[in-house]
């Protein structure tokens, strides 16, 4: 699915919750489809023109849909998107906290689904894609985004969040995923078995779930550079014990082999 984004960073209040921002634009084609790689974001798509047709969540319970606003929860497992349309939009990476303060719900209830953005935000929806739709261009599109986030915004609603959740997350992002979950636990002072129940009560992912996906996320984005490294390289540097067991993750993460995955975004 050729994917040439358009990338920029949040307002500077937003980072905490916003990673970036990604405009993008898809030429018609043939009718294929496109597997969407388990994320330990949320991934907030608004389309200004056409829509997205998720074939199948990261959550096989969960229904399928069509939608020109959606976000999709944090996974452990790949989605299936179609392609072949074309469409215009812009693709935002929510952290978990991001899902409280923006859109007032937890990670967790959103976890390895997809669901429409109007359902979520109602109103508020519509006034972001008419804003987008008008704006003249990329850099205007993102002043916007900006503006209607940070109206968005209310750190209010993570008051309930416990900041052992918070700590712990950290300590997983900061350990780039490379991190012994029993370790964590004792810095916070729980139990691992508390640890991970309150953990994914809140995110949606276990914290090893989330470590393994944080790892595998970070190896991905690397190999997405023009001077990207050999697999072997790739997977040594990003604390896999060798290329076999990044090979199961791309198998288990991305449903796809590394190879097909590489000339999918080539």
């Amino acid at each position: 699915m050729p994917f040439s984004p358009v990338w920029r960073r949040p307002a500077p209040q937003l980072r905490s919750w916003v990673s970036s921002y990604a405009g993008y634009r898809l030429e018609a084609g043939p009718r294929g489809v496109h597997q969407g790689v388990a994320s330990g974001h949320l991934t907030l798509i608004l389309c200004v023109d056409g829509a997205v047709e998720v074939l199948a969540n990261a959550d096989p319970a969960k229904p399928p849909g069509r939608y020109p606003a959606m976000v999709a929860g944090l996974a452990a497992a790949p989605a299936r998107i179609a392609t072949g349309e074309a469409q215009t939009g812009v693709q935002l990476d929510l952290t978990w906290e991001g899902a409280r303060a923006l859109l007032g719900v937890p990670a967790a209830e959103l976890a390895g689904d997809s669901v429409d953005l109007h359902a979520v935000l109602g109103r508020r929806c519509a006034r972001l894609l008419d804003r987008l739709a008008t704006a003249p261009d990329w850099p205007a599109r993102f002043a916007v985004l900006d503006q209607e986030l940070a109206a968005l915004a209310d750190v209010e609603r993570l008051a309930g969040v416990r900041p052992q959740v918070q700590r712990a997350a950290r300590m997983i992002r900061a350990g780039r995923g490379v991190v012994r979950i029993a370790d964590v636990a004792e810095e916070i002072g729980w139990s691992r078995r508390h640890l991970t129940d309150l953990f994914r009560r809140e995110i949606g992912l276990g914290p090893k779930t989330m470590a393994r996906v944080v790892r595998f996320e970070r190896v991905c984005a690397r190999l997405r550079r023009p001077d990207r490294p050999g697999l072997a390289t790739a997977a040594a540097d990003g604390g896999y014990v060798d290329q076999a067991h990044l090979a199961r993750d791309f198998r288990e993460l991305a449903g796809i082999t590394a190879t097909e995955w590489l000339a999918e975004r080539s």
